[in-house]
């Protein structure tokens, strides 16, 4: 029986997506971008699974493309279907999804790995990781949405420069930036990676999700628009049961039960 490319593990309402090529520096194959696509798709339909964490076995998150698979012609499926089939849609599903997506990077990720970090809601980093645009040093572009989410978290002068350049940024140095939420220590990475999705698991999903789309619509909509999408959620999210049970706990000063819905 193969390994699985991608190890699923559902617990506590939250669903744990780890790539699971380490031999490979986790680098995506068009097998592993599709069941990727897949799992995501799974876990949106899944009521059960109230938050997603994506991170990498062994030493790295992900290194990007797999180069042996470009530069095997029987196995090339060509940059137009590597972007348009692989990385494309799971940016879009990432940012889709109507619940928190959270990038646990245990180690360096580099190219379209480190762009599908950025692209999730939340992004955290063992005191080991790194961020590398790698794309220049291979004569290609950056992908995967990493122009359009890399200036927005740190601006364009930085974002140019380390895409460029190709610079490696460490997770101190991603925190730093505000590129990242937080660094944890190696040693409490995982257990603190648990807590954090446990706790996101708990609270209101559907707000969350709301809340996701309006972030994603404050990248181009102007002052208006804004301010008529989030009164048109916020209406939206006060017909929650969530929000009869976060004020109904708060008046009785006790802690809310949320369901998610």
């Amino acid at each position: 029986m193969s390994t699985p490319s991608i190890e699923v593990i559902i617990s506590n309402s939250v669903a744990f997506l780890t790539l699971n090529r380490p031999e490979v520096f986790n680098s995506f194959n068009r097998e592993m971008a599709l069941r990727l696509q897949s799992e995501l798709d799974r876990c949106a339909e899944n009521n059960e699974v109230r938050a997603i964490v994506l991170s990498g076995n062994g030493k790295a998150f992900c290194a990007g493309q797999d180069l042996k698979e470009v530069t095997t012609p029987e196995l090339n499926p060509g940059f137009k279907v590597i972007l348009e089939e692989h990385y494309n849609p799971i940016i879009k599903k990432i940012r889709s999804i109507s619940k928190p997506v959270i990038a646990a990077v245990n180690g360096v990720a580099a190219g379209a790995g480190a762009n599908i970090a950025l692209a999730c809601d939340i992004v955290v980093a063992s005191e080991r990781a790194s961020f590398i645009q790698a794309f220049s040093k291979i004569g290609l572009v950056p992908d995967s949405g990493g122009t359009f989410f890399l200036p927005r978290l740190i601006g364009f002068q930085k974002a140019s420069a380390l895409m460029m350049l190709g610079d490696k940024v460490s997770a101190e140095e991603a925190e730093h930036l505000g590129m990242i939420y937080k660094v944890y220590s190696a040693e409490d990475f995982n257990a603190e990676v648990t807590v954090l999705a446990e706790k996101m698991a708990k609270m209101p999903t559907k707000a969350l999700g709301l809340t996701k789309q309006l972030l994603n619509n404050s990248m181009t909509n102007s002052l208006n628009e804004q301010l008529e999408m989030e009164s048109k959620f916020q209406i939206e999210a006060a017909q929650s049961n969530d929000y009869n049970e976060g004020v109904s706990s708060f008046v009785e000063k006790r802690k809310p039960n949320f369901k998610g819905n």
